[in-house]
């Protein structure tokens, strides 16, 4: 039987701008609570806040973004994301398999066109 590697993982979502601030955190736990039913582990959670989206996705033109690094085994990354996709509140998702947990990070504005 081929034994399942845990890996460390970088995700980013982007849960919808509408929703109130008590919605907006049972999503986040929702998608915490899929990492942890895995037996995975949450390692760092960055709140990089309201943004605007480089172009509108499904009529939004703004997302809370989070970044969550994480460990969990490789089959499990597939199942997340099958969850992912039923996910209403979720506009956009994206995992990475990453060496290193970033202590900060900050996005660089949007240029406005001129």
């Amino acid at each position: 039987m081929k034994q399942q590697r845990e890996h460390l993982y970088e995700g980013m979502y982007v849960i919808s701008a509408t929703l109130s601030d008590d919605a907006r955190n049972k999503a986040l736990d929702k998608i915490q609570a899929g990492i942890s039913q895995r037996q995975g582990e949450i390692v760092k959670i960055h709140d990089q806040g309201r943004r605007r989206l480089a172009y509108e996705i499904d009529g939004h033109r703004e997302g809370h973004y989070y970044i969550v690094y994480f460990k969990l085994r490789t089959s499990g990354i597939e199942e997340l994301w099958q969850e992912y996709h039923l996910n209403e509140d979720l506009i956009r998702f994206i995992t990475l398999r990453t060496d290193t947990v970033m202590e900060k990070i900050e996005f660089k504005s949007l240029e406005e066109p001129q």
